[in-house]
């Protein structure tokens, strides 16, 4: 509305007539289930944590100087390292445990935080001290995956009551110890000494003052400390000053209670479940579904219904279009179930697995063999993991360098050693046409190995969605427009307001055309945006209800390239 008019003058008013650009949103976000070496920083355990880098993830889920892979092999931080490593970007990583369920929980002082002397020799060992009636050593802390900071500090003996008196020869050997979490200061202990013997007007055994208490003073609520020195004077056995990070003992599930600490709850952001809550993910994968069968800890049904639940949830985003997809790995088994290493499951034995399965969907997409990679807690000796996450970061790096209308495929998998099995051009052919995307070597044409397949686990009927790359491109259409055009609602709902409409997703679906995304000419044979009377009539605009009809026409990969020729005379 124009603004009042009082006093002759020169009058500018500023107004938005145009429509606004629709700016497509990033469709190369992956989330990550399983276990992890460690859980640190503000990582927490069940719950999704945002990584950048494979430095990051070292931080967050290894523990510190480690190479951030568990000693029982845990897929996820292949498959991760493997997205990285193929052009992944950001992706959040959920953490569901850090020993296999049902393991043997690690002793104390395998947990604890050594301190050496300034002669490395062993000093003090800090752990975290369980809570009241906790059997199996875990505590508060160890369930909300916190961690406790100890510092140690130069410190003065006690000052003499009377201040007349001479105050006591300062050795060096006193120091401070605070005790801290996440920048807060819980605890503080003064005036401590590695003497068991100090005379109480001078100073405090560290051992009585932090596991009894002194004075007014109780004893610590965290943690607990040991006197590993066994020799020396107090000064050389002092711990060196600094800040260290004392663990908590790790969660172990009970193998009854693992099904349920995967599935997690949407509510509280936790397990599979949790990643659906991100609503940047677009790509889901659960590599350590596969040791979990493996190990015995599920069974094929189990697998198979944490693999449906993923499904359904991509099928089921409303009231926002459906835009995330799962990458499935084939179990190692025969195809009536019987678990078997995964270099002997045969190209017939996955097909009958998938048949078995019996779920189709458009949103998942799975990739056989599993492939061979370097394992540092091997001597770098090679293990054969699930493909997921290196296919995941196939997709980011694809979606980069081409755009996201591009097939996923005919793609170098990098950080790949070797193929459980090596799949030839007959048995290929069993396996594509029910979905099944095969990762092949070259080796014989000099092309090493190639991602060979670019279909999702759509029935073979349903040509429509047949290929990755047309529905992860409508799905980038939809999500892109519905976050373009939140600045429609609540417009005026008039004749403007479906011009303005109508211009804003052409010139959006136009840019892709331009980028090669849609097949066509011209625009008008690529796309139509329709947004006008016929199908806003006055019911649906007293409803408060604006209607747009859009048709675009992607392109679609080049599966089978055919050469047609035969002999030609330029005298017939």
């Amino acid at each position: 509305m124009p603004m009042d008019y009082f006093a002759p003058g020169v009058y500018v008013e500023e107004v938005d007539r145009g429509s606004r650009p629709i700016e497509g949103v990033s469709m190369s976000v992956a989330g990550f289930v399983g276990f992890t070496e460690d859980v640190r920083g503000d990582a927490e355990l069940f719950k999704p944590m945002m990584i950048t880098n494979w430095s990051q993830f070292l931080e967050y889920f290894g523990k510190q100087g480690s190479d951030g892979y568990t000693d029982f092999n845990a897929y996820l931080p292949f498959a991760v390292n493997g997205w990285f490593m193929n052009g992944g970007g950001r992706c959040w990583v959920t953490s569901i445990g850090t020993k296999l369920p049902g393991s043997e929980p690690p002793a104390p002082e395998e947990t604890a935080t050594k301190l050496r002397s300034s002669g490395n020799r062993p000093s003090l060992m800090f752990a975290i001290k369980p809570s009241e009636g906790e059997e199996d050593g875990s505590s508060a802390l160890a369930l909300s995956g916190g961690r406790v900071n100890v510092s140690i500090l130069p410190d003065e003996p006690k000052a003499p009551e009377d201040p007349e008196a001479e105050p006591p020869l300062n050795t060096g050997e006193y120091f401070k110890v605070i005790i801290s979490r996440g920048g807060e200061k819980l605890e503080e202990y003064t005036h401590l000494t590695m003497n068991p013997d100090v005379e109480a007007q001078v100073g405090t055994y560290v051992v009585t003052a932090i596991n009894e208490g002194i004075g007014d003073q109780q004893a610590s609520q965290f943690l607990s400390v040991t006197d590993m020195s066994t020799s020396g004077q107090p000064l050389s056995r002092r711990p060196v000053n600094g800040t260290y990070e004392v663990s908590p003992p790790p969660v172990i599930s009970s193998r009854e209670r693992f099904p349920r600490d995967v599935n997690g709850a949407r509510d509280d952001r936790t397990g599979v479940q949790g990643i659906f809550e991100i609503d940047e993910v677009s790509m889901i994968a659960c590599p350590d579904l596969m040791l979990a069968y493996q190990r015995g800890l599920l069974d094929l049904d189990q697998v198979h219904g944490i693999m449906e639940m993923m499904v359904s949830m991509c099928e089921n985003n409303a009231p926002s279009p459906n835009y995330r997809m799962v990458v499935l790995d084939p179990p190692p088994c025969k195809g009536g179930g019987e678990p078997v290493p995964p270099e002997q499951q045969k190209p017939q034995h996955v097909a009958q697995w998938l048949n078995n399965f019996n779920r189709r969907s458009m949103f998942g997409a799975l990739y056989y063999p599993w492939i061979k990679v370097a394992n540092p807690r091997n001597a770098g000796r090679p293990i054969l993991v699930p493909p997921c996450g290196h296919m995941m970061g196939i997709w980011c790096r694809t979606d980069e360098t081409r755009g996201v209308f591009k097939a996923p495929a005919n793609e170098v998998p990098r950080g790949v050693l070797g193929l459980a099995y090596e799949t030839n051009f007959r048995e290929q052919e069993l396996l594509n046409p029910v979905g099944i995307n095969c990762i092949r070597n070259f080796a014989n044409y000099n092309r090493g190995f190639q991602v060979w397949g670019a279909r999702t686990l759509v029935e073979p009927a349903n040509v429509q969605w047949r290929y990755i790359s047309v529905r992860r491109l409508i799905s980038y259409i939809e999500r892109s427009i519905e976050i373009g055009t939140q600045w429609v609602v609540f417009e005026p709902n008039d004749q403007d307001l479906w011009a303005r409409v109508t211009r804003t997703v052409s010139n959006f679906l136009e840019r892709l055309w331009r980028a090669g995304a849609l097949f066509g000419g011209s625009p008008g044979e690529s796309f139509y945006v329709k947004c006008d009377a016929s199908i806003n009539t006055h019911e649906t605009i007293m409803l408060g209800r604006l209607y747009v009809e859009i048709g675009v026409c992607p392109v679609r990969p080049a599966e089978f390239v055919i050469f047609r020729i035969s002999q030609w005379s330029p005298n017939q």
